[in-house]
This record gives C-alpha cells, structure tokens and sequence, in this order.
C-alpha cells in the first residue's frame, strides 16, 4: 500500500468537501442577509405555542428570561395552574419590580371538575390580563395556558382578540397551551405546535421538580 498516495488522496478529498460546504455556506449567507434585509419592520408580535408535546410553557417562561435581560417589564397570566406552587413562580416572584405574576388558576381541568367555577377563575385571570394588555410599560406578556380556557370556552375567544388586538404597538404576547383555537392561530405572528415524540411519563417516571414544574 503506497501510504502517501493515500494520505494525499485524503487530503485532496477532505478539500474539496470543505470548499463545496464553504460554497453552500456563502450561497445560504446570501439568502440568510436578503431576508434580514427585507424584515426591517419592529412592532409587537403574538406568539402562540401549542401541541400535545411538552415545552409551550417552559418556551414562554424563557421569553419572560429574555425579556427581563433586555431590562423589559413583564406581565405573567397562568389561567389553569395555580393550585400548586411551581419553581418559575417561585424564581420570578423574586423579581417583583420586573414582573407581575397572577397564578389564578385552581388546577387542571380534571381536577377542579367544576366547569362553572373555572369560568368564573377564568374571567377574573382575563380582567388581570386586560391590565397588563392596556399597559404601554409592560413589553411582554404571557398567557400561560390560555388556550385551555379558550378550547373549554371559559372565555369568549372573539373578546380575547379584540383585547389582543387594542394592547399597545410595541407590546409582545406570548400565549400557551393545547388546542389553540384557529382564531387565534390566524392572528398570531408566530405559531409553533409541539409534538411528542418521547416522554419520560409513559415509562412510569413520575413528574419531577426543575423538570415539569
């Protein structure tokens, strides 16, 4: 075996796949800029994060993260949870002159069982909301499982909208949850659906603290 025949012909093959990647990468960087170039528009946008898959919440919570780092004012909303004390309510309430956080939930639907109690719950979680939504010093607001209390139509899905779209031009919504309805998935900006794929739960690992709450 003529070892440096071989190692030239590595070499040789080694280079001209890093200049094809280096061309693919210049062709995509020119892509990549026009595209910036043309999204020059800034005003406030909804975000929607839905699906069976889990992270909807845990997304929204690092927006509010993100938020906070750029010294912006947040306003938190969890329509459903409330009943039990999670650790990004405990972590945010440590921040209360960045961040207003309502848990005005009783728990999952399952368990309160009382349909006319949680529209009761979910009205008076949407009129704390209002005041985040007509507030120009709050940049970013989350919804957090509001979607659940649309699909159960605890809220009045056209009402929601009309408050969503009255809030300031600058404000950011974030809204979570399973079942988003197709009202608010048409005036959201930006619409991601999560998707399981594998879950620690359906082997029998139950919900951990730092992991699910």
């Amino acid at each position: 075996m003529n070892t440096d025949a071989t190692n030239k012909d590595d070499t040789a093959a080694t280079a001209d796949i890093n200049e094809r990647h280096r061309l693919r990468m210049e062709r995509k960087k020119a892509l990549i800029d026009a595209s910036i170039a043309r999204a020059q528009k800034e005003i406030g946008i909804i975000i929607v994060n839905t699906g069976n898959g889990k992270g909807k919440s845990s997304s929204g919570f690092g927006m509010v993260m993100r938020a906070m780092g750029h010294e912006m004012k947040v306003g938190v909303v969890q329509f459903i949870k409330g009943a039990m004390s999670t650790g990004e309510e405990k972590f945010l309430r440590r921040f209360p002159d960045e961040v207003g956080f309502h848990a005005m939930g009783e728990g999952y639907t399952w368990e309160t069982q009382d349909r006319e109690r949680d529209i009761v719950k979910a009205g008076l979680a949407w009129e704390q909301a209002k005041v985040f939504l007509s507030d120009p010093e709050i940049g970013l607001v989350l919804l957090d499982e509001l979607n659940i209390a649309l699909k159960y139509q605890y809220l009045d899905v056209h009402a929601v909208i009309a408050d969503l779209l009255a809030r300031p031009p600058m404000q950011h919504v974030v809204i979570t949850g399973r079942g988003a309805p197709p009202e608010l998935i048409a005036l959201a900006d930006t619409v991601t659906e999560m998707t399981p794929v594998k879950h620690a739960y359906a082997a029998g690992i139950t919900a951990q603290a730092g992991v699910e709450w």
